[in-house]
């Protein structure tokens, strides 16, 4: 499974599920994608919700989860989420969670912004989004997590370590790193604080 799993940079993921392609805030991406059967995205910020990617991705059948603002920002076949709702489509679950700053100003509670569980032949998969480590976290069962390590406007690498080894999921994958915040130093501190599986992705691998 955690193959199927493809950092596109960023916070930008691409999930082969089956016969399906669940892309997660597209940004930046190259060129020639496979074409998406969904597309998650956790809120309106510029580097997450992408009118020109998510465009290269849409197909007919093409669905988007995407929070209320982001909505606004863009053309498809949108379905709105709030934190604590889920949708189901065939065999695949999509849960949304908070996703939210806890002593910073850009990711407020109030806005709504989520975090994405997918859930698939018993795999759950957590995408934090642009969060700190929030209490709503606490309570998440999980077997991979795709989390923020870039700090400024996420968590850390030591508050993502800190994350991880409380939840304990079979595989955590860092993100948010490497471009506008984050780099190797942050990479290396949140590999040596995390006491669970550390799958490092290299962008476009």
């Amino acid at each position: 499974m955690l193959e199927n799993i493809i950092w596109l940079g960023h916070a930008s993921f691409k999930i082969k599920e089956k016969s399906k392609n669940i892309y997660i805030d597209p940004w930046q991406l190259v060129p020639n994608q496979e074409k998406a059967d969904l597309i998650l995205i956790t809120h309106e910020h510029y580097d997450h919700c992408s009118q020109e990617d998510v465009n290269s991705l849409l197909k007919k059948e093409t669905i988007i989860i995407t929070t209320q603002a982001s909505a606004k920002k863009l053309k498809g076949n949108t379905k709105i989420i709030k934190p604590n709702e889920t949708l189901e489509f065939g065999d695949i679950k999509v849960e949304a969670v908070f996703a939210y700053n806890l002593n910073k100003p850009y990711h407020p509670k109030n806005d709504n912004f989520v975090g994405f569980v997918i859930t698939s032949e018993d795999m759950r998969i957590y995408h934090a989004g642009d969060s700190d480590f929030i209490p709503e976290m606490k309570s998440l069962k999980v077997d991979v997590i795709l989390v923020p390590i870039g700090g400024t406007y996420t968590m850390d690498a030591r508050e993502a370590a800190k994350l991880v080894n409380e939840l304990k999921p079979k595989f955590a994958i860092p993100m948010h790193y490497g471009s506008i915040i984050g780099g190797d130093k942050e990479l290396e501190e949140f590999k040596k604080l995390s006491k669970v599986n550390v799958i490092i992705r290299k962008s476009y691998e």
